[in-house]
C-alpha cells in the first residue's frame, strides 16, 4: 500500500497528516501529488470528494516560503462555499509550517480581507469575484504568485465565469506552475488548460469506482401527497448521523425544511435565495456535525464535501444519471459506508432503470426496519443555540453605534472568521451586521451593533464552535 511518505512530502506535512487521521493516500493523490512535487502542470480530472484538495494543497504548502510575505499561491474557486472549506483543509495541512493561508469571498466584508492580505498571506483562496475585486483595489498582488489552481473549472464555466478567470491568469507570472480540477472536461475547459498550462500531465479517477461502490442504494416509491410524510418516517427509521436531502427547486427545500423542523428534527436549508451569510453559517454548522439534516438544491450543495454524511436521500429523481452519481459520491466516503434513497412515484420507474443502466449498479426497494447493521440506541448530544429558527434580530439602533466584541480562541484553535461570524447570526442577526472580523491567533476580533452586544454575549458565550468552548465578552 502507498503512503504519504513514499510521494515525497516532508515530515511536517506527513505529521500534519497523522494529525487528521490520515493514512493513506487517494487515488488522485497518489498521482498528482508527484507531479506536482516535480513542479509539472497538472490536469487533474476528478469530482469532489476524491480529496483533490490534498492534491493540490500538500506540494503548494511544500512550495510556499514561510518567510516571504507575499502571495506566493492563488487557488481559484468557484462559490464561497468551496473557497471556505479549501482554505480550511490547507490551513490544517500547513498547521506546521508556519504559513498564512487567506480567504477572500463575497459577502463579507472587504476591508477584513484588505487588511488580512496587507498583513501577509503566502496562499490566497478566493472566489473570481471577489479576487478581481482586490486586485483593481491594488489589495492583492500576484507578481509573486509561483503556484496557481482552478479548482472545479467546470463549475467556473456552468457560472460563467470563465472570462474573468483568464483575466487573472493575465496577471500571474508566465513561469508559475498551474493546476486544473475539473470533474468534466468540456471543450472550453480543455480549451483553457491549452492556452494557460504548460506541456500538462493528465491525472484522473473514474467517478463510479470512487462513488457507488460503497454506497447501498434504495429506492421509496410513494405517490406525491405522501412524499413529505414518508420523507419523515424514511429519516425516523434510518437514523442518520448526517444526511443531505436533494431536492429539485428552492421552493420545496424551504417547504421541506418547515416540515422536517415541525416535526422535532435538527435541520436546516441550503437554497440560492438565502443570503451569503446564512448559507455560510448553515454550510459551516452542518460540515461541524452541528447539524444532522441538511435539505438542499444541487446549485446550492456545490462543493460540499463531508466525509460524515451517511446518508443521500433524492427526495425528486435527479434530473439525469450523472446528477445521480454525482449526489450519491456524497456519502460512503474514506472507506466508511453509505446508503442512498431515491423516492419516485409510481410512473417513474423507467427513470430509475435508466439511472440503473448507467450507473452499472442496482437499486433495491427500501423497507422500514430493513437496515444492515446494529441499530443505533440514541443520536449523538447535539448543542442546540439560541435563539429558534425564525426569530430575527431588531433592527440596528438608529445612530448606527457598534461595539467591538474579544471572544477566545482564534487560528490556535482551528477557527476561521465564517466560524465567528457564523456562531454570531445564530442569534438572529444577518452576516452583514457583523463587521470587521479579525482572527489571531489566540483571540478574534468583532464588532456588532451596540444594541446587540448584551443579546449577542449571552447567547453566544459558552457554545462549542469546532470543538472549541467560545468565550466572549464586550471590550471596554
Amino acid at each position: 500500500m502507498t503512503t504519504f511518505a513514499d510521494l515525497g512530502l516532508s515530515e511536517d506535512l506527513l505529521q500534519a497528516l497523522r494529525d487528521v487521521g490520515y493514512d493513506s493516500p487517494s487515488p488522485i493523490q497518489e498521482q498528482a501529488i508527484p507531479e506536482l512535487l516535480q513542479g509539472k502542470d497538472v490536469i487533474g480530472q476528478a469530482q469532489t470528494g476524491t480529496g483533490k484538495t490534498a492534491a493540490f494543497g500538500l506540494p503548494m504548502i511544500e512550495f510556499v516560503d514561510p518567510e516571504e510575505r507575499e502571495v506566493q499561491a492563488l487557488v481559484l474557486t468557484p462559490t464561497r462555499e468551496l473557497c471556505i472549506q479549501v482554505t480550511q483543509a490547507i490551513r490544517t495541512y500547513a498547521n506546521n509550517k508556519g504559513v498564512d493561508v487567506v480567504a477572500v469571498f463575497g459577502g463579507a466584508p472587504i476591508r477584513t480581507q484588505q487588511a488580512q492580505l496587507k498583513a501577509g498571506g503566502q496562499i490566497v483562496v478566493g472566489t473570481v469575484g471577489r479576487v478581481l475585486d482586490l486586485i483593481s483595489r491594488h489589495s492583492l498582488m500576484l507578481h509573486s504568485c509561483r503556484y496557481l489552481v482552478l479548482d472545479e473549472a467546470d463549475e467556473m464555466l456552468d457560472l460563467g465565469f470563465l472570462e474573468d478567470v483568464e483575466k487573472i491568469l493575465a496577471l500571474t507570472p508566465g513561469g508559475r506552475q498551474t493546476a486544473l480540477f475539473s470533474a468534466t472536461m468540456p471543450p472550453e475547459i480543455r480549451g483553457l488548460a491549452d492556452r494557460h498550462l504548460y506541456d500538462p500531465v493528465t491525472v484522473k479517477v473514474k467517478a463510479a469506482t470512487l462513488t457507488i461502490d460503497t454506497v447501498e442504494q434504495f429506492y421509496v416509491e410513494t405517490k406525491q401527497a405522501d412524499k413529505n410524510a414518508m420523507l419523515a418516517r424514511v429519516l425516523e427509521s434510518e437514523k442518520p448521523d448526517q444526511a443531505i436531502v436533494f431536492a429539485r427547486t428552492k421552493i420545496r427545500t424551504e417547504q421541506l425544511y418547515k416540515t422536517l423542523r415541525d416535526k422535532g428534527m435538527n435541520v436546516k436549508a441550503l437554497h440560492g435565495d438565502m443570503s451569503q451569510g446564512s448559507r455560510d453559517g448553515v454550510m459551516i454548522s452542518f460540515k461541524g456535525g452541528r447539524v444532522q439534516i441538511l435539505v438542499a438544491t444541487d446549485v446550492a450543495a456545490r462543493g460540499l464535501d463531508i466525509s460524515t454524511v451517511t446518508h443521500i436521500v433524492n427526495f425528486d429523481v435527479p434530473t439525469s444519471p450523472d446528477v445521480y452519481v454525482h449526489r450519491i459520491g456524497r456519502t460512503g466516503r474514506v472507506g466508511r459506508s453509505g446508503r442512498a434513497i431515491t423516492f419516485i412515484d409510481p410512473k417513474q420507474h423507467r427513470e430509475l432503470e435508466a439511472i440503473e443502466r448507467h450507473a452499472n449498479t442496482k437499486i433495491a426497494p427500501w423497507s422500514e426496519g430493513a437496515k444492515v447493521g446494529p441499530a443505533k440506541v440514541e443520536e449523538p448530544p447535539r448543542r442546540h443555540r439560541k435563539p429558534h429558527d425564525g426569530e430575527r434580530a431588531p433592527a440596528v439602533n438608529g445612530n448606527g453605534a457598534y461595539r467591538k466584541l474579544i471572544a477566545s480562541g482564534g487560528r490556535a484553535a482551528g477557527l476561521s472568521e465564517a466560524d465567528l461570524i457564523h456562531a454570531v447570526t445564530t442569534t438572529g442577526l444577518d452576516g452583514e451586521e457583523v463587521r470587521n472580523v479579525r482572527l489571531l491567533e489566540r483571540f478574534a476580533f468583532l464588532e456588532v451593533p451596540a444594541d446587540q452586544v448584551l443579546r449577542v454575549t449571552e447567547a453566544v458565550d459558552g457554545t462549542e464552535v469546532r470543538g472549541h468552548t467560545l468565550r466572549i465578552q464586550a471590550t471596554r
